[in-house]
């Protein structure tokens, strides 16, 4: 799914996640719009009918589109309208802003304090709250593009836990860009030559441009991992020896 560019700004990003959240709060209309019985023109009366007065039209029309197609579920179809949002956020960044790496680097934050994790995840939250606390620890330090991500992603997680929704928006915000996003794991931080090296090499193998992510763990040793989308090259020090027992096991 891709969204053209065009007049696309934040608000039709920020439109799209708020209607999105207002058809997953409602039984009734994500009934409604998700059968994939229904005809398409009935939907997209419906959708124009309940947001046409609370969207962007530019956000109106996408959500009209999305509404249109034939989503195997209910859930798909609210994965679809974010993933609106999120290209729409995409677009509508500044040049020189980066969206992945603000996701990336929330990312780490949150996984390294047990605490603000459990705030943001648990199921007993009130979404109000995790939204004020994303604004408290956000605001004035990210892109309004990067805010507004956050703020759905906690808002509605549908299941997934917080470091899956940060990678999947960060793969998607770079996506739009036409780039992949390489994780690159280390037991010591890489130089940026050592960097610019790998990330060239893996470019050529990889035939797309290439967003950096770097994560250091040193219980790797030595080597580097490296995980693109679902691919992972694995040439750790660590996973050798893991081999190697494995090995003697036998």
């Amino acid at each position: 799914m891709s969204v053209p560019g065009g007049t696309t700004d934040l608000a039709t990003g920020e439109s799209l996640f708020g209607a999105g959240r207002v058809i997953g709060s409602s039984s009734q209309l994500l009934s409604a719009l998700g059968d994939a019985a229904a005809e398409p023109e009935a939907k997209v009366t419906l959708v124009r009918a309940v947001f046409g007065a609370n969207v962007t039209p530019r956000a109106l029309d996408l959500l009209a589109a999305a509404v249109s197609e034939r989503w195997s579920s209910h859930d798909d179809l609210l994965a679809g309208i974010e993933e609106l949002g999120l290209r729409a956020c995409a677009l509508s960044a500044p040049a020189g802003t980066s969206i992945e790496g603000e996701l990336f680097a929330f990312g780490t934050t949150v996984s390294s304090d047990a605490e603000l994790e459990l705030a943001l995840a648990s199921k007993l939250g009130k979404i109000e709250a995790k939204a004020a606390l994303v604004e408290k620890l956000l605001a004035g330090k990210v892109s309004g593009q990067t805010l507004a991500i956050v703020r759905q992603l906690v808002q509605q997680p549908r299941g997934r836990r917080i470091g899956e929704l940060l990678r999947h928006a960060a793969a998607v915000v770079a996506d739009q860009a036409g780039t992949s996003i390489a994780t690159i794991t280390s037991a010591s931080v890489l130089t940026p030559a050592q960097l610019s090296r790998l990330q060239k090499n893996l470019q050529e193998r990889h035939g797309r441009a290439l967003t950096i992510n770097q994560v250091v763990d040193p219980a790797l040793v030595g080597g580097v991992r490296v995980q693109i989308g679902d691919l992972v090259i694995d040439g750790s020090i660590a996973t050798r020896l893991a081999d190697l027992r494995l090995q003697l096991a036998r």
